[in-house]
């Protein structure tokens, strides 16, 4: 007998399988699903009740309480007029085998435990790598998210310019460095943090792109001591989608032996469209890249795919040694917890293999389009529209606009009457201190008429 099968919890058992299928079931049919909203915490308290009690309330008690008041508290990420921050739109599939992961029980950090589900994520990757043109021996994890995947790749970069400055007898520099564009992701600086390194924010132009010429003038600058081991570019920034000079940036770092990492978190899935792939050149010869299923790949949370040009170079870095860890080190073994900071592992790359292996690559690339053809309606809209004025050109699905004679304060009660209503969740952002609102479409199933309702509100 299962250890928690005591005679009333298992009396209920079947029954509760029933309820949390029936749950499941119910909540992928709701077509939109309803978008909710947050709850103050004390009428979030009242309204729950206790549920952590010695006894336990029961499978069905919680359930319900889930249901009826937990779940109403959570702003649903894939509604289609949800296009605040970077949401997420997975597709009935993977949120299925989502479901499949988690009743299975898999340990994914090992071949030995779990080759199975490594070799279906292996396929994953192998789709990304071949998006941006990687080579075969490419390789990499599932992690988290983009914070994680950022740091892992990182921390594999300076331990590769640390053991190339030893094998050259060269001293190691006083204080290592990377460098970014100033429209870089805000984590990369939780990652200086947590390396104890020192981040070079490279100016960028009116555009926010980092390019070649600054990152080799940033490097001609920094080379005295050998302290810069990365640069890291971005594909699609979470601000406004800006994709920087790839092969701009790849051919300064090449003359300088400094390895190239790519944070593609949002914008990397448009890799997928024909019609913005060239955006992307140069990304075949970096050294790594992150791209988030999560946000623009159709993928239930939490999901970063972090890929490797030389997977050996991150195993160097991160591959953990401890006696009882021997046994998993056998010749040809995959262990995904070699190639990211970190050890325990879900197998959270399965819902999007499942996805993919379910409805096909072109089927991605087409909702990837879609998206695309929603932001450039939306632009377009805005431009005919006599009270807002589009703040750049979208690049690919971000579109950031202002309100006219709006203050701070305005938007910020637009999106909270937006929300209370039932009918969009979209927040404003800060770009040169003005407060101005935007659009990150990443949802196949958000359509212009989803965009011309709610920009009539701004009227």
């Amino acid at each position: 007998m299962h250890p928690f099968d005591v005679p009333i919890f298992g009396a209920q058992r079947p029954e509760l399988v029933q309820a949390v299928v029936d749950y499941a079931r119910t909540r992928m049919s709701l077509d939109p699903v309803p978008l909710d909203g947050p709850s103050p915490p004390a009428e979030l308290s009242a309204r729950a009740g206790r549920t952590i009690t010695p006894e336990g309330i029961g499978g069905l008690a919680a359930l319900r309480v889930f249901d009826e008041v937990l779940s109403r508290a959570c702003i649903s990420a894939d509604h289609p007029r949800n296009l605040a921050f970077i949401p997420a739109a997975p597709t009935r599939a993977a949120i299925l085998f989502d479901l499949v992961v988690g009743a299975s029980s898999i340990y994914g950090g090992s071949w030995l435990e779990g080759g199975g589900a490594v070799h279906a994520e292996n396929e994953a990757l192998r789709w990304l790598s071949d998006l941006v043109g990687f080579p075969p021996g490419a390789g990499g994890v599932f992690v988290q998210g983009g914070t994680v995947g950022n740091v892992s790749a990182l921390v594999a970069a300076r331990h590769a310019a640390r053991a190339r400055r030893a094998a050259r007898g060269l001293p190691q520099p006083p204080r290592w460095r990377f460098l970014c564009g100033s429209e870089a992701h805000s984590s990369l600086r939780q990652a200086a943090e947590v390396m104890d390194v020192d981040l070079v924010v490279v100016p960028t132009g009116d555009d926010g792109r980092l390019t070649g010429g600054a990152v080799a003038t940033a490097l001609d600058e920094l080379a005295g001591d050998g302290g810069v081991f990365a640069v890291v570019a971005t594909a699609g920034s979470t601000q406004f989608g800006i994709v920087d000079d790839i092969r701009g940036v790849v051919d300064a770092c090449r003359r300088h032996d400094v390895w190239v990492h790519v944070d593609g978190a949002y914008g990397l899935a448009g890799a997928a469209a024909a019609s913005v792939r060239h955006l992307f050149d140069g990304i075949e010869e970096t050294d790594s890249f992150i791209v988030d299923p999560h946000k623009w790949l159709f993928a239930p949370f939490d999901a970063c795919a972090l890929v490797y040009r030389d997977p050996a170079a991150a195993r160097a870095a991160h591959a953990q040694q401890a006696g009882y860890l021997e046994v998993l080190d056998t010749p040809g073994a995959w262990n995904p917890s070699d190639y990211e900071v970190g050890l325990s592992r879900r197998a959270r790359g399965l819902p999007f293999w499942f996805s993919l292996a379910t409805y096909g690559t072109h089927a991605y690339g087409s909702a990837v389009e879609r998206c695309l053809a929603t932001a450039r309606t939306a632009a377009d809209h805005i431009r005919a529209l006599p009270f807002v004025e589009l703040v750049r050109e979208p690049e690919l699905s971000v579109v950031v606009f202002r309100r006219l004679g709006w203050p701070a304060e305005s938007y910020h009660r637009w999106t909270e009457r937006l929300l209370a209503e039932g009918l969009a969740f979209v927040t404003p952002t800060v770009h040169r201190q003005e407060t101005v609102t935007r659009f990150a479409i990443v949802n196949p199933a958000t359509t212009s008429e989803d965009i011309d309702l709610i920009l009539a509100t701004m009227a």
